[in-house]
Parts: structure tokens; C-alpha cells; sequence
């Protein structure tokens, strides 16, 4: 007997070109509903897919209910939520957005003519609000935090890297690795095109506050310390000699300021009577060099990888590598 298939393919549109709409959610049974027949109106080619993230209330049935494929991860945490999708669903375009009903399901066909007709990889939706409740001033700030240490260290580009409402090409999200299991995510998929200088795009979208009845399940400050441990990391994998080098840079001079009282004192008497800062000064001095060509030979690791997960990316077809005349022709044209 054949194994069922493990994964799913997304239905064709019109002009031959499969849109998936990935939802990941947990305990969004006050909102699910009316974000699968937004997106189901908004982008009627498209199928909804939701992915029910150990939910204790009725998400996975009223998502059913709504007209979505439902798939259930029970592991808790976004990042799972969307490896699971992006691992499960074979599709041309790629819709993720989150089922709290704040993002604006009109904007998708504009996000998906962008991707499609610029040949990107990813088109990034930022968000727009005047509502003191949606888009809280704490957010905002550690949002603009965030934007600033990220676009320092691999490149500016978005306004609003953490959006949860983005557009995917299919060759982005097959080389995309998804080692992050919570809200820090959004900032492994922004790395992720920064790393691979993917062709990219920003655009706006309003965003309001959740209905009545739905709780955020973002932790701003726990949350906010994971992204930024994230960020870290990504910077330890991906620039590997900016990482040690800084390292080594701080034990250096501290090892020179330590070190400064010992030259002056022997210099002064020919004797030095400071061993032990002595020795502090010249163990740090070594950590320093060898942070230093770790991070040398780390780059040079980094580098292959980076060569290897490039060409991984391009083994996958673009959004609109294969027109729809190739993928399947009319039976009028091909009889003339």
C-alpha cells in the first residue's frame, strides 16, 4: 500500500499560479472566521490554510467552519506554527498572516502583483495605524529598536521587520531553514532575504486593534529579550568575524587599560610590583587574539554556507520564473 503524501498542493488560478494563505494561530476563536472569508474574498484563487498551535478553545472548528484546511502543530510557539506550514503546503505564492483579524486582507492581491510582476522574493506589508490600542507606543518603540540594531548589521531595507503579514516567493520559503519556535520568526525570515540579498519589497498596510473578546499573546518584554537574543545569534552565524572581532575588541582595550599602571610603574622603578594585574592584562590580551582568528575561521565557514544555502535558493523557480503559458496552455491555443 502507498504512504499518504505528506505534503499539499495548493489550488491553481486562473492564469496557472498557486496561492497559498498560511495562518498561524492559537486561540483566535473570536476572530479566525472572519480572517479566512477576508482572505477567501480578497484572493478568491487562493486556499487558506490554518495552522491550529495547541489551541484550547475552537479555533481548529470554526477555521473548518470558515472554509480553511485546518493542520494541527502541537508544539507551542509561531515559529513552529509556520515551519509546520511551510513545510506542509506546495504552492507558486505564499500569504502568511496572522489570524488576530489587525491586518488588512485587501492589500494581499496588491502584495501578490508585486511579487509576481518584480520577480521578487518577498514583499513585506508594514504596518500603518493611528489607534493608540493597535499599535501600542511601547511596540513602537522597541519596534524601531529592533529596525535599527537590524538594519546596522545586515543591511535597511524595511521600515517594519516585524510584521506578521508578508508574501513569499516558493524559492524563499523552500530555502528558508525556520529554526525559531516563537514570535522571534519574523525576525529570522527578514534576516534570512537580508543574508541572501533576496529581491524584496516593502509596502503599507492599516492596521487596527484586535476585536472584543481577542488577547494579544505577545509578551512585549520577554518577547522583545528573545528577538534581541535572535539577533545575536543571527549575527554569531551569519558574520561571524563582526561577532569574535568585537569581542576581541573589548578584552584588547581592556587588557591595554589594565595594562597601562604596570608600563608606567615600570618605567618608572624598573620593577613590577602589579603581578597579578600583570598577568589579568596578558590573559586577556591572548582571549583577544584568539576571539579574534575564531572569528577569522568562522567567516571563512560562514561563507561556504552561505554559498551553499545561495545556491540551494536558486534551485527553486522564482514567483514568475514559469509563466502561465508554459505551465498549461488553453486548448484553443494549441489547436489554433
Amino acid at each position: 500500500m502507498s504512504r499518504p503524501s505528506l505534503r499539499v498542493v495548493a489550488d491553481h488560478s486562473n492564469d496557472g499560479a498557486s496561492v497559498a494563505v498560511l495562518v498561524p494561530c492559537f486561540n483566535e476563536e473570536a476572530t479566525i472566521a472572519r480572517v479566512v472569508a477576508d482572505f477567501r474574498a480578497s484572493l478568491p484563487q487562493a486556499t487558506v490554510y490554518v495552522c491550529d498551535n495547541a489551541s484550547t478553545d475552537e479555533t481548529a472548528e470554526r477555521a473548518r467552519a470558515a472554509g480553511a484546511t485546518v493542520f494541527e502543530e502541537p508544539r507551542p510557539g509561531k515559529g513552529n506554527a509556520v515551519r509546520r506550514l511551510f513545510g506542509a503546503i506546495e504552492a507558486d505564492v505564499y500569504v502568511l498572516v496572522d489570524g488576530d483579524d489587525t491586518y488588512d486582507a485587501a492589500v494581499a492581491p496588491k502584495a501578490v502583483e508585486r511579487l509576481r510582476a518584480d520577480r521578487l522574493d518577498m514583499v513585506n506589508v508594514a504596518r500603518e495605524s493611528d489607534e493608540a490600542e493597535a499599535y501600542r507606543v511601547g511596540h513602537r518603540l522597541g519596534n524601531r529598536v529592533l529596525n535599527g540594531i537590524t538594519s546596522t548589521l545586515f543591511g535597511d531595507i524595511f521600515d517594519d521587520m516585524l510584521s506578521g503579514y508578508r508574501v513569499f516567493s516558493r524559492r524563499f520559503v523552500k530555502s528558508f531553514p525556520a529554526l525559531s519556535s516563537g514570535f522571534e520568526i519574523e525576525t529570522e525570515l527578514t534576516i534570512h532575504a537580508l543574508s541572501l540579498r533576496m529581491p524584496v519589497a516593502e509596502v503599507t498596510a492599516p492596521y487596527k486593534s484586535r476585536p472584543k473578546g481577542s488577547d494579544s499573546k505577545l509578551r512585549t518584554y520577554r518577547d522583545g529579550a528573545v528577538i534581541l537574543r535572535t539577533i545575536g545569534m543571527m549575527v554569531k552565524e551569519e558574520q561571524p568575524l563582526r561577532f569574535f572581532g568585537a569581542i576581541a575588541l573589548v578584552l584588547a582595550l581592556a587588557a591595554i587599560g589594565l595594562s597601562i599602571p604596570v608600563f608606567v610603574d615600570y618605567a618608572r622603578t624598573g620593577l613590577v610590583p602589579r603581578f597579578p594585574t600583570a598577568i589579568l592584562a596578558s590573559a586577556m590580551m591572548l582571549l583577544a587574539s584568539l576571539s579574534f582568528f575564531a572569528g577569522m575561521i568562522l567567516d571563512s565557514v560562514a561563507r561556504g554556507r552561505l554559498e551553499a544555502r545561495r545556491m540551494r535558493y536558486l534551485s527553486y523557480e522564482g514567483a514568475s520564473d514559469r509563466p502561465s503559458a508554459e505551465i498549461e496552455d488553453p486548448p484553443s491555443a494549441a489547436t489554433g
